[in-house]
Formats: structure tokens, sequence, C-alpha cells
């Protein structure tokens, strides 16, 4: 099982860009999928964004689609979220997570998140 810190959130007004890191710690990250996720006040856990270990193409929501670039660098042990044109129902905490990827949804691994990190998006 790997450990996962997410790092990268901030505050930045409509229309810019963040770029999220998740760094895992532990063996074989080539192996694993991973999902980007996020919360909003008073709202549910949703999708963002996954990638599969064998592919180079990432799956995404449709809230984020051709606003959002998920990515990795196996030579890291890193997991990229680049978010522009950011709007402000963008702001959420965003969560990394091992995901098993079944049928084109990204089912998370049990004790497989992150801490989470927060981005605010401003009007």
């Amino acid at each position: 099982q790997l450990q996962l810190v997410e790092s990268g959130g901030g505050l930045v007004q409509a229309g810019g860009s963040l770029r999220l890191s998740c760094v895992a710690s532990g063996r074989a990250f080539s192996r694993y999928s991973f999902g980007w996720f996020r919360q909003a006040p008073g709202k549910e856990r949703e999708f963002v964004a996954a990638l599969h270990f064998s592919s180079p193409n990432a799956k995404y929501s449709d809230s984020v689609k051709d606003r959002f670039t998920m990515s990795r660098d196996n030579t890291k042990n890193t997991v990229y979220l680049q978010m522009n044109s950011l709007k402000p129902e963008d702001t959420a905490v965003y969560y990394c997570a091992m995901v098993n990827l079944v049928a084109g949804t990204a089912i998370p691994v049990k004790n497989g998140w992150g801490q989470g990190t927060q981005v605010t998006v401003s009007s």
C-alpha cells in the first residue's frame, strides 16, 4: 500500500491555474492506477479524473473535461492534476487516491487516500 501526500492547492482567481501534485511513497508506483476526487463544503466527494497505470489517457468528469489534465511521472512517484480556467465552483478539497478502474469507473482502494489539499477559486 502506498502513502499519498497532495500539495499545490491554494487561492486563485477565476480563470487562473493551479497544478496539484500527489507524491507516493512505497513500492511499485508504476503498477497502480490513480484518481483525483474533490469535496466541496456540504457536498459529497465527487470524481474528477483517473489514470490507468498502463494508459497515458486519463478519464475526466464532464465538469472538468477540457480544463483539467491528469498525468503521472513514474520516475518521481508523482501524479499531477493541471487545472486551467478555474471557476468558483471548482472550490473544494482535492484528494488523490489509488483506484481500480472497472468498466470505466474509478473505484477508490480502501485506505488509499491522501490527506487532501484545499483549492479556493475567487470570483
